[in-house]
């Protein structure tokens, strides 16, 4: 009986130790962002509302670098920040992920990101505390 108890647990050890090595982890890796700035969206996007609403909206891309320092591709990155209007109010209310720009490989490369603002939300907007990070490999979905 000791012996089975024994066997099962090195049993379970072993498949616990080979699941981690078919299932690596993939840390986030940070990218810098630098540059921003924003543009209104050119004619060919057409008209927007608000996300559920029939609000009007504005359409906007946010421009600028990101900057991949780790040396190796990152994959499935995303976009954090938070935008404000001329009065300080923000723009997106309990949001700070603003999309994904997809892969980047190492070093230097420009990104636009496209967002809706209210209409009734005055300009120049404010871009503040931007970040973004990704995935070193391949994620499951």
């Amino acid at each position: 009986m000791r012996f089975k108890g024994l066997f099962i647990g090195v049993l379970a050890g072993a498949f616990w130790l080979l699941c981690g090595l078919t299932q690596p982890a993939f840390a986030l890796t940070p990218i810098d962002i630098s540059d921003l700035s924003y543009k209104v969206c050119p004619a060919e996007y057409g008209g927007m509302v608000t996300a559920g609403s029939v609000q009007e909206a504005r359409c906007y891309l946010i421009v600028g670098k990101a900057i991949n320092r780790s040396g190796k591709p990152v994959t499935n990155v995303d976009i954090f920040g938070r935008i404000y209007d001329a009065n300080d109010n923000p723009v997106m209310q309990n949001r700070t992920r603003l999309g994904s720009i997809g892969d980047l490989s190492p070093g230097e490369s420009d990104f636009e990101l496209r967002v809706s603002v209210a209409a009734n939300q005055p300009e120049p907007l404010k871009l503040k505390q931007f970040k973004a990070s990704g995935f070193s490999g391949q994620v499951r979905r």
